[in-house]
């Protein structure tokens, strides 16, 4: 039997416009109600090595329009999105209205990125209980998952201490700062915090442990998993350090990456790489070679390739730094 030729255009047609439909990425998560840790969920479609971006710290003494640089420099790069490791806002207040104020201003600085920003908490993010309720009202969850494109990336909260340790913590912290700013008598290095391991290397609580436990049982063969967290939890060696969750990840490939020492380094753990990324705007050590403001690309090639770019070298059609920046170059 003929097809009508009527019929038949009106079918060629509804495949025309099948074939052309623009294809969607896929992007998975559980937040399924309130505030979210990411500023949008609309991807530009790549093909299957997409590239995303990571920044570093921008605080702990944040340098003025290094971070709007990196914003400029990141839209000429064009990653399918952006990840943050922690200490977004100089932040260590109770002041509700201080940290809007902050935060505002790193959001508005954020908005002009042109694709997707994930958000990650580090110690001046969430150095108190006040602090963790304006995150949860403002991002959601502090710990956190998401697969794109089958690549799984697991966000973890390295300041996840109960309250009463959390507090202090806070407390010693203050007490600190005021020896370093000499409103009261002591050395630094003999002070309470600076002997506190929570300091350098955080901590991890069952709870998070469970979580990323179940996620890991769901997502059993992605092709890759990325573990981003603040501080080094891979460096402490007890129950609240991260060995429990490596031995989770150890039948499958994965790459670890975090902040808080404002110093690159790399190395091989476990036969997978862990990079201790620099800084995008936070203090440095003048007399520190690896303390440089830089922009982590990877690419998801098999393994990834992951490239640091220093931020010095990204330039603009007219050999510049965009925004101008005079604080990149190290003198």
């Amino acid at each position: 039997m003929k097809i009508p030729f009527l019929l038949s255009v009106v079918v060629l047609l509804f495949m025309s416009c099948r074939t052309n439909e623009k294809p969607t990425p896929a992007f998975e998560h559980e937040v399924v109600a309130g505030p979210t840790p990411w500023t949008s969920d609309v991807f530009e479609m790549e093909e299957k090595d997409f590239t995303f971006a990571i920044i570093s710290d921008l605080n702990g003494g944040e340098r003025e329009g290094i971070y709007s640089t990196a914003v400029e420099q990141l839209n000429m790069l064009d990653p399918t999105f952006v990840l943050s490791v922690g200490d977004l806002i100089d932040g260590g207040t109770e002041d509700t209205l201080q940290l809007e104020k902050e935060w505002d201003s790193f959001d508005q600085r954020t908005s002009k990125l042109h694709m997707p920003f994930f958000y990650l908490g580090g110690n001046h993010d969430l150095t108190n209980p006040r602090m963790r309720e304006f995150w949860k009202d403002r991002f959601g969850p502090r710990y956190y998952y998401f697969v794109y494109e089958d690549v799984l990336f697991l966000m973890m909260d390295s300041e996840d201490f109960e309250e009463q340790r959390m507090m202090e913590i806070y407390q010693a912290r203050a007490e600190a700062l005021k020896i370093i700013n000499g409103e009261i008598e002591g050395v630094y290095e003999e002070s309470d915090y600076y002997k506190m391991p929570e300091r350098r290397l955080g901590a991890m609580s069952n709870a998070q442990l469970g979580y990323f436990k179940s996620v890991l049982e769901k997502y059993p063969e992605v092709r890759w998993t990325f573990v981003l967290m603040h501080k080094p939890l891979w460096m402490r060696e007890d129950e609240k350090g991260l060995g429990k969750l490596e031995a989770l990840l150890s039948a499958r490939p994965y790459t670890v990456i975090n902040g808080h020492f404002h110093s690159f380094s790399h190395q091989v753990r476990n036969g997978r790489n862990y990079t201790m990324l620099g800084t995008t705007g936070g203090s440095q050590k003048e007399s520190d070679s690896l303390a440089f403001d830089h922009i982590t690309l990877v690419r998801l090639t098999d393994p990834p390739t992951i490239t640091h770019l220093k931020m010095e070298g990204i330039l603009n059609e007219m050999g510049n730094i965009p925004a101008g920046s005079t604080q990149l170059s190290k003198e």
